[in-house]
């Protein structure tokens, strides 16, 4: 497949690659070992069957999420309160989780400063402020071909940081093989898979990648293209996980050893294989939160666009206002430690409502008939429906789970 014919995807990969995967796949390795790594592989399934009806929906309407929902939607009750799930969960949200991506990139070149003998110097709000600009300075330009070719820069730059470290741990092969067919569940496990599968499986992507794919392609004969764009975008990322869970599962499994956030990974890996590991698990979680910090504002704001009934124009008033505002809190709440609790709660309850809902109105479009014989297959209803399914069940257990009722 030819560079210029790939990208999209690839946004998807560099959004749900971040802090939060990082921690979560780390938790889980250190935790249970290789036992979760089958909740990936259904991440992966679900990923893909629905983000490949956002990037068909998009190519063929040449229009985002956001729009085609507000179109569809003719009752005004229904449509304010998709509107106000979408404001909840993805603009509020990423606001909220803009702070983890930039300390979680701050962290990252922590990490690599000290290793390089840079230890003494301050740079607690400097790096937040350096991220910040580098991500306001790729949004600025209004240019969706320069975003891209630098997201799959950071990507490709990530993959090697992770994977290269998940190689020095001497991985055993064969129990790494299995364990994507070994269905286990071990005691306490429950929400550590949710977590696993929420952090793949996320409401703003497929805003972001049905927009994204009406800007990459102007026809449905490219429908193919975008398929395989999914195809190799999404198992990298997931491979990108595993790299991550299985590291800190080699760290950290059986050893006695206490793993409270990603951030303790790099100094348990450098007695064990060295000085390069640490350095490569700090660029890895730069890469991984600096791609997470320039796609949330950039996602939230091309879902309050189309819902809303905004220019989605990337250099529009609204649109830049809308990632301005997320980029600006991100910064602001890295730089002074702020960690606000109370909001990602509610943006977690919020979330845990809109996938499935969000899902089930993508279901609904991409059968009718403004897909024209693009519509949804059998076997893609059938794949799609039983996603929803999971999801919604998924969403059930997180939001009990938020409010301690379960």
């Amino acid at each position: 497949m030819k560079l210029p014919q790939i990208g999209p995807a690839f946004l998807v990969t560099a959004a749900f690659i971040g802090p939060g995967t990082v921690i979560t796949a780390s938790m889980a390795g250190a935790n249970y070992g290789l036992a979760l790594v089958w909740a990936l592989l259904f991440a992966m399934f679900a990923t893909v069957v629905l983000q490949e009806m956002a990037a068909r929906l998009g190519i063929v309407t040449q229009q985002g999420l956001g729009e085609n929902i507000r179109q569809a939607i003719t009752q005004p009750v229904i449509k304010n309160v998709i509107i106000v799930l979408v404001v909840s969960a993805i603009v509020i949200g990423n606001g909220a989780y803009q702070s983890g991506n930039i300390s979680g990139a701050s962290l990252g070149l922590v990490g690599v400063a000290e290793q390089l003998g840079y230890n003494k110097l301050d740079m607690s709000t400097l790096f937040p402020m350096l991220i910040g600009l580098i991500a306001f300075l790729l949004l600025i330009t209004g240019s969706y071909k320069v975003i891209e070719r630098a997201l799959m820069c950071l990507v490709a730059l990530m993959s090697f940081a992770f994977v290269v470290t998940f190689l020095l741990t001497q991985p055993q092969w064969y129990p790494l093989a299995t364990s994507f067919i070994a269905f286990e569940l071990p005691s306490g496990a429950t929400l550590t898979v949710i977590a696993l599968i929420g952090t793949t499986v996320v409401p703003y992507n497929l805003f972001l990648h049905a927009a994204t794919a009406s800007h990459k392609w102007h026809s449905a004969t490219d429908i193919p293209v975008a398929r395989r764009d999914l195809l190799l975008s999404i198992p990298l990322g997931i491979l990108i996980t595993v790299a991550i869970l299985a590291s800190a599962a080699s760290a950290f499994f059986g050893q006695q050893l206490n793993l409270e956030s990603a951030e303790d990974l790099a100094p348990a890996l450098q007695p064990l294989f060295g000085d390069s590991a640490s350095i490569l698990l700090g660029l890895g979680l730069f890469s991984a939160g600096i791609t997470s910090a320039i796609t949330a504002p950039l996602a939230a704001a091309f879902a309050l666009s189309g819902v809303l009934n905004l220019d989605k124009s990337l250099n529009g008033f609204g649109f830049r206002l809308t990632w301005l505002i997320i980029l600006v809190i991100g910064v602001v709440g890295s730089s002074v430690g702020v960690k606000p609790v109370a909001v990602i709660w509610f943006a977690q309850i919020a979330n845990g409502i809109l996938l499935p809902v969000i899902s089930v109105f993508l279901l609904w479009i991409v059968n009718s008939k403004v897909m024209a014989s693009y519509r949804n297959n059998v076997w893609q209803n059938v794949a799609a429906i039983s996603v929803i399914a999971v999801t919604l069940l998924l969403s059930v257990r997180s939001i009990s789970a938020a409010l301690n009722l379960w």
